[in-house]
């Protein structure tokens, strides 16, 4: 991983864009390379200015967080596109996550969770907050039926459920009372078994599948 962190913003609200961006600011670990109110020009920004990730509110004029987070990814694929917003509406977190989104923090999370919870993402977890979490599996739940096809283990299972809660290695390892090389072995027959080559991709294949 490198460092800084190269972090665009897409916020139409001055007052939260100009605090988001003060926040940052004083982060060693992140530099801002873009601050906006709209995402009309995003596929210049992210060819322009080649962030590593983006905090992407979804309530914008013109082009809404989802349309832009589409776009963002058209350019880069690989680009980390967290979605930060007030909104808990559970068909918002299905459509950001189906799109590509890596993580869904709502607005009222606290600066230095957020600062947190980005760092996280960037070294490969998945984050949600625990609210957002619940309401994605409650709503791929109730779109795909459950799918035991996969021949996951009870720990790995366990384990996936962790994954989904954004926990990180350490975290789960605490958790489940192993260490991080069993935790390591246990994540990478999730991703042969579910056949999924990232953290992402496994928690998606997750809540897709009711698993």
């Amino acid at each position: 991983m490198k460092y800084p962190i190269l972090l665009s913003i897409y916020e139409d609200n001055p007052q939260l864009r100009s605090s988001i961006n003060e926040v940052f600011l004083l982060e060693e670990d992140f530099h801002i390379c873009g601050v906006f109110e709209n995402a009309t020009e995003i596929k210049q920004h992210i060819q322009s200015d080649n962030p590593d990730m983006v905090l992407m509110d979804i309530d914008m004029p013109v082009i809404n967080g989802i349309d832009a987070l589409k776009h963002a990814l058209s350019i880069n694929p690989e680009l980390i596109v967290v979605m930060y917003t007030i909104f808990e509406d559970d068909e918002k977190v299905y459509n950001a996550i189906c799109e590509g989104a890596r993580g869904y923090i709502l607005k009222k999370t606290l600066n230095d969770k957020l600062v947190a919870s980005l760092k996280e993402i960037y070294e490969g977890g998945s984050y949600m907050t625990p609210v957002i979490a619940r309401k994605a599996l409650a709503m791929f739940q109730k779109r795909k039926k459950k799918d035991n096809t996969y021949s996951l283990s009870d720990r790995e299972v366990e384990i996936l459920h962790l994954l989904v809660d954004g926990y990180s290695y350490k975290m789960i390892a605490a958790n489940c009372f192993i260490s991080l090389d069993t935790v390591r072995s246990h994540i990478k027959n999730i991703y042969t078994k579910l056949q999924v080559n990232s953290n992402v991709e496994a928690v998606k294949r997750a809540l897709e599948k009711g698993l």
